[in-house]
């Protein structure tokens, strides 16, 4: 390095050759485009090849599955339909008939209308009657279907008729069945012409009413419905890649006696053969083939199975399978495509290697703009430059490292900045619950010491009105007694007077029942709150005549409260007598009362709820609080306050919802009968501890 002035830095160790720079970037360049990447491109294409052809194999089960459910469907449909016309009322009829020919007619519209090739009825002595008629004798007993149902079990099985055999149930059968055999290559060698067995989905059923049993056959040689059915349940419609085409054939042995395999355009081929090596995989040793086989005259990805006749014996087979050349030339295309890519990629390759160098500046300018980053505020920036091993790296590894220990202390101020806001506020918080139980309790004391200045005052003013009231109710019975007859026409001013002083009586009974209410206490009895609000009705039944009110009655609660009973009856009666006067036009008052718990107590609420005039916010501030009325002439502002102290004093509460012009809803909540017993019953134990 030159000389800048100063102190000489220690000289830097030349490094060794497997960490010089320049080898390392001719290794990487080199050693993956050239060999790693060739290898696992081969591992990659050869995998890939494997699980696509493992794939058309599984594709192609799984459609030999569904080919072979359809049918064992059909054998299990041909046996219901037989059960179902065995037990059949309709049969039962034909059979008590006793006319072999009805009979026969009755079998000849059922064959046609569940689409068997023959139908007859065996009575356990020989065949009775059968559509279409027999051409000749047969031998049904030999059939392990016919022994089943005659031993009472339905069975529906595969079987296989010889020529004779159905011939002498039907010609036009033994001529549908005869197909001639098409020379096919990879087929097995053999001087036959002509294939004349019929494969026959062969079933019975035990009848309910007398002996014997139903036995019907389906002949599937040249049944192109049931293959072409086959085939479109297997290869719907756009289930396969374009230029591929699905097919299925049902074999006799190895012959096919139904496919829609083509041999020519519009020729199927039927009578053709299948190969040697499939024949002797299906047919010699019962395995299913899954694999790619020669069909016709082109390869198909193909799935055989064997069928089994009710003997026991391999038969024949099943098949589905889809044209193999579209997925061959898919696939081909595909390797094409990644070995082509491969080329192109090592060609703009080339260009890249000779600017390899660059790699060493970048993690310079990486470093940069790392710097720049955490200027702008991004402490968490770093070069991200790990393992070099050489002088580069290692610079950009303690830079990396300083930044982490400068992020980590701007966290710890974070985290400290954070702890200080959070208990400050929890703090504020703290005092502020504080400062509102504070202006809470301040507002409690000044209500109990007013209520306790108003109860002293208004318990002397009604000490004090009571002894003149005395005197004026005594002196005015002393006039009266010593008027005698003269007092007679002045009976209306006397009652008017006797009138006054009761008001005042009353007046002052409230006044004192509101400063002493325990000295008015009765006996505290249980009582139904229900039984309690029917007394009252009558009570009020008057007023509520006066004026278009309907009311309303919901009681649901099926507890007792604990408080005196008149008390109880004088608060509900003063909520219902407040009600009727905030509707003066008339309305609707509802009253209700169910079980309600009240912080883990259980207890009654009742409701009183009017459509009146309701109340202003202000109002309700004010509704409990003694002498407060808007009722200038009749109220004296005692009724809700004598009603909230009644209510607490039973261990319970009262509120009120309203809103002008919305009506007002004032709520009772009082503890069970049961809650109050239990606390008496904790109290004197509390005390004795």
């Amino acid at each position: 390095m030159p000389d800048g002035g100063g102190s000489s830095p220690a000289p830097a160790r030349a490094p060794t050759w497997h960490n010089s720079v320049r080898i390392r970037l001719l290794i990487i360049a080199i050693l993956p485009m050239l060999v790693v990447m060739p290898l696992f491109l081969g591992v990659v294409v050869a995998n890939w090849s494997n699980r696509f052809d493992n794939l058309l194999i599984a594709k192609v089960n799984g459609e030999l599955t569904i080919a072979h459910q359809y049918l064992a469907r059909l054998r299990e449909r041909a046996s219901e339909r037989l059960v179902a016309l065995g037990s059949s009322r309709r049969f039962a009829q034909a059979l008590e008939r006793n006319d072999p020919a009805a009979l026969a007619a009755f079998l000849e519209a059922e064959r046609q209308r569940y689409g068997f090739d023959f139908l007859y009825y065996d009575d356990g002595g020989g065949v009775l009657a059968s559509a279409p008629a027999f051409a000749g004798r047969t031998s049904p007993r030999k059939w392990p279907v016919v022994q089943s149902a005659l031993a009472g079990r339905a069975a529906a099985e595969i079987d296989i008729f010889h020529a004779p055999e159905l011939a002498a149930i039907s010609p036009e059968l033994a001529a549908r069945a005869a197909i001639r055999l098409v020379p096919t290559r990879a087929a097995a060698p053999t001087e036959r012409t002509e294939e004349t067995r019929g494969m026959v989905i062969h079933s019975a059923a035990p009848v309910q009413v007398g002996p014997g049993a139903l036995v019907a056959g389906v002949l599937l040689n040249r049944n192109l419905d049931f293959i072409d059915t086959i085939n479109a349940l297997v290869y719907p419609a756009e289930s396969l890649t374009e230029g591929s085409r699905g097919t299925a054939t049902l074999f006799l042995e190895d012959v096919r006696i139904s496919t829609n395999v083509r041999l020519f355009e519009n020729v199927r081929a039927l009578g053709t053969r299948v190969s040697i090596v499939v024949r002797d995989t299906v047919l010699g040793r019962g395995e299913k083939w899954l694999d790619r086989a020669f069909v016709v005259n082109d390869w198909y990805i193909s799935a055989y199975e064997p069928v089994i006749d009710s003997f026991g014996n391999r038969v024949g087979m099943l098949y589905v399978g889809f044209l193999d050349s579209p997925f061959r030339a898919a696939k081909l295309r595909t390797l094409w495509m990644i070995g082509g890519g491969f080329a192109l990629v090592l060609l703009l390759s080339v260009p890249v290697f000779l600017r390899w160098a660059r790699g060493i500046f970048k993690p310079l300018e990486g470093m940069v703009a790392t710097i720049g980053r955490v200027e702008a505020g991004d402490l968490g920036a770093r070069t991200g430059i790990r393992g070099r091993g050489d002088e580069i790296g290692r610079v950009a590894e303690q830079m990396d490292h300083l930044l982490d220990q400068v992020q980590e202390r701007d966290r710890r101020l974070r985290e400290w900045a954070e702890e200080l806001e959070r208990r400050v506020a929890e703090r504020t918080r703290e005092l502020s619950d504080a400062n509102q139980r504070l202006e809470a309790t301040t507002k409690q004391l000044v209500v109990s010491e007013k209520l306790a200045a108003i109860g002293e005052i208004t318990a002397g003013i009604a000490h004090e009105i009571n002894n003149p009231i005395a005197v004026i109710q005594g002196n005015l019975d002393v006039i009266r007694e010593s008027l005698g007859e003269r007092a007679l026409p002045l009976k209306t001013e006397f009652a008017l007077i006797y009138e006054q002083v009761h008001s005042i009586n009353v007046l002052v009974n409230k006044l004192l029942q509101f400063a002493r209410p325990e000295e008015y206490a009765g006996i505290i009895e249980q009582h139904n709150p229900n039984e309690v609000i029917h007394d009252c009705i009558p009570l009020v039944q008057h007023l509520l005549n006066k004026v278009d009110i309907s009311l309303d009655l919901d009681l649901a609660a099926t507890g007792s409260v604990a408080i005196n009973r008149t008390e109880l009856q004088q608060v509900l009666i003063n909520l219902i007598v407040n009600a009727i006067q905030a509707m003066p036009d008339g309305g609707a008052l509802h009253i209700a009362s169910r079980d309600a718990e009240h912080e883990g107590t259980a207890g009654i609420e009742i409701t009183v709820t009017d459509t009146g005039i309701g109340m202003t916010p202000e109002i309700l501030k004010s509704v409990f609080d003694p002498f407060f009325t808007t009722k200038r002439r009749e109220g004296t502002g005692l009724g809700l306050s004598i009603s909230q102290k009644l209510i607490s004093r039973g261990g319970g509460r009262i509120g009120v919802k309203s809103a002008p012009g919305r009506g007002s809803r004032f709520t009772i909540w009082l503890p069970a009968a049961e809650e109050l017993a239990k606390e008496e019953e904790r109290a004197p134990a509390s005390e004795s501890g």
